[in-house]
């Protein structure tokens, strides 16, 4: 589960999961001593429980955090941690599309980041037909989904409630893109083909879960493998 607060990830990994030491700066037990100003860099925390998950969450949400680059929790309750974690939060549902044609990707710029097309699902929609609509529909342009891309979890706050927006990714080529334009009414100023070089070079404006999400898919280009 890759959960963004305050656009920092907090990745929540099993026990079971493959963990390399050599990434993390920092490696902790739920039973260390620590505040959040030992919390530098890539941190991995073991043996999390329901407890310490709710001193996290806290902790992101109140402090700044801003030598904290993420923050990995491990725990042989993997399901229940994240269940627990959402229990949170008012859940709301989203879905959008990595477009791609002729080996470029498809960028907007929204709200001075740029971004990709996304928006939220209305009543009982299927995921993959609304994420279809958003795109075609913030970029005035014809796509067909290829495969599925890792889901991202994005908290904030709004008119005094706690939301954790889940938004479906999807891999999607494009038919047609003879009318494109930027849907002004929802704040898009610019839609953009970039090759990866030139999306590489403005991730830094773009908030973390669509780097998490752009990243996926470049490591894929090489790996062969979504």
């Amino acid at each position: 589960m890759n959960v963004f607060i305050n656009d920092i990830p907090l990745i929540i990994k099993k026990a079971t999961e493959k963990v390399y030491k050599h990434e993390y700066d920092l490696i902790l037990k739920s039973s260390d001593t620590f505040t959040s100003k030992d919390l530098i860099g890539d941190v991995l925390l073991k043996d999390v429980d329901n407890a310490m998950i709710d001193r996290i969450v806290r902790l992101m949400e109140v402090k700044k955090l801003k030598k904290l680059n993420s923050l990995t929790l491990v725990t042989d309750k993997n399901k229940k941690l994240a269940d627990h974690l959402k229990d949170q939060f008012k859940i709301v549902k989203a879905a959008g599309g990595l477009v791609v044609k002729d080996g470029k990707i498809l960028m907007i710029y929204r709200l001075g980041v740029w971004d990709l097309p996304k928006g939220k699902l209305n009543k009982k929609e299927d995921t993959d037909l609304g994420a279809l609509r958003e795109v075609e529909e913030e970029c005035n342009i014809q796509v067909e989904i290829l495969d599925k891309l890792p889901t991202t979890w994005h908290s904030y706050a709004y008119k005094g409630n706690k939301i954790l927006k889940k938004t479906n990714w999807f891999l999607m080529s494009c038919s047609d893109d003879s009318l494109m334009k930027p849907q002004a009414e929802e704040f898009i100023e610019e839609v953009r083909w970039m090759t990866p070089e030139e999306v590489v070079e403005v991730l830094p404006d773009a908030y973390t879960s669509i780097r998490f999400v752009v990243r996926h898919y470049l490591q894929s280009l090489k790996t062969g493998k979504v």
